[in-house]
């Protein structure tokens, strides 16, 4: 039986120590409660850092020990990992870049070095914990290297990938040095989650531009995989809550509290100290709302609770200074002996406090600048049992797409920040009541465990789909077996394409010369007396010819229109006409004259327009135009319409590789056949042949190709093995 591994960067556990002795505390975080079903169960694992730098080998084992007896498995990290790993490049670097903070962002290589050697330590021990079918769930912007790591090591695992925190869009991530090592780190992924459609689209537009790799409805085919992009909105744990709402503690504590404060009226705002939350903001709309509605002076209080972060790290000291002068003159400006317009807590406290709070606040206040999701307004929507309470909610936090009912606003207008705040207070209570009926449900059928649930059944189908896929991989046996019935054969054809194939893609086409390996390559096969070698391809014949013409291969150019056999001259396969190029030619202008960094290429029968150097994007969008365009003219005239690799082809349809290959099968009948293409326009030299032959698709696409690899080197790592 397979076993699920949980990984994170912190363990669901806090340890302390108090007089020599360890003290083991369950976390009560929601991805904890939410993830504790799983975990626990059979031989199911967490693995992540236990919170603390050990030293001490007796300490060691005792963790070891404890942690395992509650499915856990401790990395250890030193204070100088912690510093540059979590302190340094996570929080200096990927935080502030990912939440649009980019004056904040610091770009240190040293941090980065730390950063990859952390992952390979969180590896490590997955890696030897993991058997390899098991299914493992990585989680956060801490272990975004993990899932390929993995991935190399155990390559018939499920591994899944979550991410916490927003994705930026492509214009700021672009800016990290380090953009492409991590987007390749996340793709060793089966399935990649986020909290909203925003930033799925953002990784997969990122993905796109940086990678060059596209999707089709959020699925990303790469190294014969099929990777599912998707939004799964995270939930909390709604009856712990609700249920927290109604205990004799949290009443006795309403109660006290309630009783210290004079006004009628209570505004809560809780968040930990970060510039991405929009504390101080969030003072100042309140600070003008005093100002432009006098009547409520004396008559409402701000609850404002900020968990300690950090504070001792420049930006964030800044802004605990900046918060507590902005308390201090509201507090000294507006107050009275017997009224406090904010009450200040800089700490955190436990849940049946929070939970009072949730109980007293007539309005939540929650308006960070950006957010992944945010859960403390689903907190405070699940404790309202008397369904009473208004919500303000920034449009930027992930928990807006899903609270429509709420107040949202845009956090930088503070106008609109304060009319919301005069909204809240007067809101009718029929109305809070029907919005916040609405919301409450959402989040009873939302919840933390639907979450997992959702996830975790996407990762099981797409696993199974990998398998469907994985069974066409040329393994190594297979490897083995193609050469051996290589060196049995007494007559051997080998169809070799070359863009893409034999050799690898380039901006210039006319720069895709063989190199000297591929040279040998070519000479070693045919200096072999039993083997034929047929390169078939859609270039034109001159470069064919001048590339490989000295060597004793048959040649089929510009997808099967002109053939050379045995060193003669070209001959075409069907008499044609190309009296039609000159209308397609201005047509491929147009786009061209609009479309900076395309080309034209013109062949005997064939045009050809090419887009590899236009601007990621817009190639792919002027791609749709030309081809439909250049459909609809090329409708009842018998030529045919090709889209390839960053190509746009018109040729006609007389011809194409299937029917020239197959004209070889009939005149060069052997017992050993080898087919390897890259792109569509192979698919039809696949289907010619017949079942017994080696055919190989070169990429991840589905294709009729019998068998696929991962790309040119691997191709000629094969081609080097037939001797």
């Amino acid at each position: 039986m397979s076993k699920t591994i949980i990984v994170s960067n912190r363990l669901p556990v806090k340890i302390t120590e108090e007089d020599g002795k360890l003290l083991f505390k369950p976390s009560e975080g929601g991805l904890a409660t939410g993830l504790g079903s799983i975990y626990k169960e059979g031989d199911n694992i967490w693995i992540g850092w236990p919170g603390m730098s050990v030293d001490d080998p007796a300490q060691v084992k005792e963790i070891d020990t404890e942690l395992k007896k509650n499915s856990m498995k401790p990395v250890y990290l030193t204070d100088q990992e912690i510093s540059d790993y979590y302190e340094g490049f996570c929080n200096e670097t990927i935080w502030p870049n990912f939440h649009y903070f980019n004056q904040y962002t610091i770009y240190n290589d040293h941090f980065w070095d730390v950063y990859c050697e952390v992952n390979k330590k969180f590896c490590e021990q997955v890696v030897a914990v993991a058997d390899p079918e098991d299914t493992i769930w990585i989680h956060d912007y801490q272990l975004m290297l993990l899932p390929r790591l993995i991935r190399e090591q155990r390559p018939n695992a499920s591994i899944g990938f979550f991410l916490h925190i927003p994705f930026p869009s492509y214009e700021s991530f672009r800016l990290l040095p380090w953009r492409r090592e991590i987007l390749k780190g996340i793709l060793g992924s089966d399935v990649v989650g986020f909290h909203t459609y925003d930033d799925m689209r953002h990784f997969l537009s990122s993905v796109s531009r940086l990678a060059g790799i596209g999707n089709n409805h959020g699925i990303i085919e790469t190294d014969n995989r099929k990777i599912m992009v998707d939004a799964f909105p995270m939930g909390i744990d709604y009856e712990k809550y609700a249920n927290s709402a109604s205990l004799p503690e949290t009443l006795e504590r309403q109660k006290r509290y309630s009783g210290e404060m004079s006004a009628e009226k209570i505004i809560l705002s809780i968040d930990r100290l970060d510039y991405s939350k929009g504390i101080p903001q969030r003072l100042r709309a309140f600070e003008l709302f005093l100002e432009r509605y006098p009547e409520w002076r004396e008559r409402v209080s701000l609850i404002m609770v900020v968990v300690p972060s950090r504070d001792q790290v420049g930006k964030y000291k800044e802004l605990k200074e900046q918060v507590d002068l902005l308390v201090g003159r509201i507090n000294g400006s507006y107050g009275r002996v017997s009224w406090t317009p904010i009450y200040y807590f800089y700490r955190s406290f436990p849940l049946p406090a929070l939970s009072a709070f949730y109980r007293m606040a007539d309005v939540a206040l929650v308006t960070p600048l950006r957010d992944g999701m945010n859960l403390v307004c689903k907190e405070y929507i699940a404790s309202k049992l008397d369904k009473k309470g208004v919500l303000i909610l920034s449009e930027m936090a992930g928990s807006a797409k899903e609270l429509s009912d709420a107040i949202l606003i845009n956090p930088n207008d503070i106008n609109v920040h304060v009319e919301s705040l005069h909204r809240a207070l007067t809101m009718p209570e029929a109305e809070q009541v029907r919005h916040m009926d609405i919301m409450q449900a959402s989040l009873k059928r939302f919840n933390i465990h639907h979450w997992v649930r959702l996830f975790m059944d996407r990762l099981r189908l797409q696993q199974e789909e990998q398998k469907s896929i994985a069974t066409r991989q040329l393994s190594e046996k297979m490897k083995a077996s193609l050469v051996e019935d290589y060196q049995k054969a007494d007559k051997r054809l080998l169809f070799l394409d070359y863009d893409g194939t034999l050799s690898h893609f380039v901006d210039d086409p006319e720069d895709a010369k063989p190199d000297q390996e591929l040279l040998d390559i070519i000479k070693q096969l045919t200096d072999q007396e039993k083997t034929k070698v047929v390169i078939i391809s859609g270039r034109g014949r001159k470069s064919l010819s001048e590339w490989l013409g000295h060597f004793p291969v048959d040649i089929i150019s510009e997808h099967g229109v002109w053939l050379r056999q045995h060193g003669e001259d070209w001959e075409p396969i069907v008499e044609m006409q190309n009296n039609w190029k000159e209308e397609m030619s201005k047509v491929m202008m147009q786009y061209v004259n609009r479309t900076p960094g395309s080309s034209i290429e013109e062949k005997d029968y064939s045009l050809v327009w090419h887009y590899r150097k236009v601007e990621t994007g817009l190639g792919e969008l002027r791609t749709r135009e030309l081809a439909s365009h250049l459909k609809y003219l090329a409708a009842n005239r018998n030529l045919q319409v090709l889209e390839g690799d960053m190509v746009v082809e018109v040729k006609s349809s007389e011809v194409n590789k299937g029917k020239a290959a197959y004209r070889w099968l009939k005149q060069n009948p052997a017992d050993f056949i080898l087919a390897v293409g890259d792109d569509w326009t192979d698919e039809d030299t696949f289907k010619a042949m017949p079942e017994s032959a080696y055919t190989i698709k070169v990429g991840g696409t589905s294709s009729a190709a019998r068998f696929n690899v991962h790309g040119v080197d691997e191709v000629r790592n094969l081609l080097a093995r037939l001797k």
